[in-house]
């Protein structure tokens, strides 16, 4: 149901030679109409656009009739391309984070990595209100409640099986040994850790995924778990291994490419990513450009598929940051940080044979950008995350002359139109920036470290995984829609949350 407002009353009078002529009985009304008239204002965190292209790489606002003209753009505002009144906050949840990732049980159960550090190890914080409380949930050490199963984690991750809805935690020791841990009654109690099979020092910016058994590979549980690590060696690449007995064992650690694509040009990847069709994916750059690379037997051996070699990448700290992800008709989503500092995406409808034509999705007036991330509901609908600056910060790393950095949510409800049409949020103010560091998107910069995470919950809602470094301590924020358009299911609205932002945050 479109929320439209009658905005403008007109009192129509007529004048002739011989006097004026009013009509005090009647009223002619006109009520403004349009597909972005809603009941309530648009905020100054939302923007309605269409992408940028490799010859145009800049956002069209879809609200301005000369900037579409201007671009050649006729507008299909209707079927999954309608446009929805959408909003966006962030909750803080009173525990600091680095490198947050997230995942939702099918209950809607929020679950964020705390990262404690030696000693401790990371623990996993558990929301059952969405976000708007939080415990510790461990694994819990048998000596004490503040001490880990794992001890240590360089790495924390957190990730939720979608398809028997268990939630995995996988730490890596001392950028050498990984252990994983698993829950399946939303954090109430834990495995014990296992180990993981590794050879190859360093280990480092591991990622795990699950998929249904592919054609050919017999296994002896529902999914297929496969991880992939970075090597340390951008020629020796990634590193990957799979489990067929639920996590229980591994294989041992295999190349995570083609021995054809030998010597690689990078090391890191970003998040693995499985599909209903029995694929596993996971993206960094080939040689040529931004890149996924493909398993269709359980990461035992992959095929390289070059996204695009007119937008190149980021040229830092997040150089090889490809993320992946399967929507619910197994198409693949993949999104990456350009040479000029822009977020950009492509999608492919054939496991990553061919490519759609490179989008750049920056919100209007965004100049820089990092640390991307990507989720898929619904067929066709998607969320990529990043983190973005308006204007730099000014001297210091004061926000006089800029407003620092937001965290930012790029929503597309029909990523295969011929123009998708782009609803991007931002979760916090201009005047409540989540990072002050003059080129925080291409350097790691506080609780944000190598990367951040963004998820769909059943319901449709998307969450994305953040930091809030300004104030000096890192706290975990998830940001969300207060309201907008369901990314799983029918595509109508999504039930109000209430508003959150900078009086939530809890640390300090």
């Amino acid at each position: 149901m479109r929320r439209i407002a009658s905005l403008l009353v007109l009192l129509m009078l007529s004048s002739t030679i011989t006097g004026c002529l009013w009509w005090d009985d009647e009223e002619e009304v006109y009520v403004k109409e349009g597909p972005f008239i809603f009941d309530q204002e648009i905020p100054i965190t939302t923007w309605y656009h269409y992408p940028g292209s490799v010859s145009a790489p800049w956002a069209v606002d879809a609200t301005d009739e000369a900037a579409l003209s201007a671009a050649n753009i006729t507008a299909n505002l209707s079927g999954n391309s309608t446009p929805y009144f959408s909003n966006a906050t962030y909750y803080g949840t009173g525990f600091d984070t680095f490198e947050p990732t997230i995942g939702i049980t099918a209950s809607g159960a929020i679950f964020f990595t705390s990262w404690n550090g030696l000693g401790d190890g990371t623990h996993i914080i558990r929301s059952r209100d969405q976000g708007q409380t939080w415990e510790d949930v461990g694994p819990f050490g048998t000596i004490d409640e503040d001490s880990g199963q794992t001890p240590n984690s360089n790495d924390p991750y957190i990730y939720v099986d979608k398809f028997t809805d268990r939630l995995v935690k996988f730490d890596m020791h001392a950028l050498a040994a990984m252990f994983v841990e698993y829950s399946d009654n939303d954090g109430d109690t834990w495995s014990a850790p296992y180990p993981v099979e590794g050879y190859y020092v360093t280990q480092d910016h591991q990622s795990i995924a699950s998929m249904p058994p592919p054609p050919g590979v017999t296994a002896f549980h529902e999914v297929i778990y496969v991880y992939c690590i970075n090597t340390g060696s951008p020629a020796a690449g990634a590193q990957c291994s799979r489990s067929l007995n639920g996590g229980l064992s591994w294989d041992v650690q295999r190349i995570g490419f083609p021995s054809s694509s030998f010597p690689q040009c990078s090391g890191l990847h970003g998040h693995v990513a499985g599909g209903i069709d029995g694929a596993v994916y996971r993206g960094n750059p080939s040689c040529e450009g931004p890149a996924v690379y493909r398993s269709l037997d359980g990461g035992y051996t992959w095929t390289e598929h070059t996204i695009t070699t007119e937008v190149g990448m980021q040229q830092g700290w997040h150089s090889h940051e490809v993320a992946t992800a399967v929507d619910d008709g197994g198409n693949l989503h993949a999104t990456w940080i350009s040479n000029d500092q822009m977020p950009w995406y492509a999608y492919s409808r054939d496991q990553g044979n061919t490519w759609s034509e490179p989008m750049m999705v920056a919100a209007p007036g965004v100049t820089e950008t990092g640390f991307p991330t990507i989720f898929a509901g619904a067929e066709g609908r998607v969320v990529v995350g990043y983190i973005g600056e308006v204007n730099d910060v000014g001297a210091n790393n004061s926000t006089v002359g800029g407003v620092g950095w937001g965290g930012y949510m790029a929503i597309m409800t029909d990523a295969f139109a011929e123009h998708p049409l782009i609803t991007s949020v931002a979760v916090n103010l201009p005047d409540d920036p989540l990072d002050i560091t003059s080129d925080c998107g291409n350097v790691r910069c506080g609780g944000f470290g190598d990367f951040i995470d963004v998820e769909i919950d059943d319901e449709g809602r998307p969450w994305i995984a953040l930091a809030h470094n300004a104030a000096g301590f890192d706290e975990a924020v998830i940001g969300t829609l207060t309201e907008g358009p369901a990314l799983y299911g029918d595509l109508t609205y999504l039930p109000v949350l209430p508003s959150g932002g900078n009086t939530t945050l809890l640390m300090g």
